[in-house]
């Protein structure tokens, strides 16, 4: 037997190693092995630009016109995202747009609904 954490995000216990990841096969969450002593759920907190708090599932509002990188579709003020993921990293929001597909957002441009 192992004795490798459980994974904070499904509780599986058939996590791995990786380097310096431990990696859940089962809901593909990742985190580093320095993150395995800490509670995951202290650590991260993603705010509006309104300063509530937002949570997986939450439905939010576009406070600004957002180019779409690569492509001439802009996504337009007041623009209603269902059912968000939070993911770590400079945008951390993962979400999907109808019209536009899926797409990572920054949270300062976006409101709780």
């Amino acid at each position: 037997m192992s004795n490798l954490p459980k994974c904070p995000q499904c509780n599986s216990e058939y996590t791995y190693e990786d380097g310096n990841m431990y990696i859940c096969p089962e809901c593909a969450h990742e985190w580093s092995k320095d993150a395995a002593t800490d509670s995951s759920d202290e650590a991260r907190v993603i705010k509006d630009s309104n300063g509530n708090i937002l949570q997986d599932g939450d439905t939010i509002t576009v406070i600004k016109d957002l180019k779409v990188k690569g492509s001439s579709l802009v996504v337009k003020v007041g623009t209603k995202v269902k059912n968000i993921r939070l993911v770590d990293g400079d945008h951390d929001i993962d979400c999907k747009i109808d019209g536009i597909g899926a797409m990572k957002l920054k949270s300062e441009f976006v409101k709780k609904a």
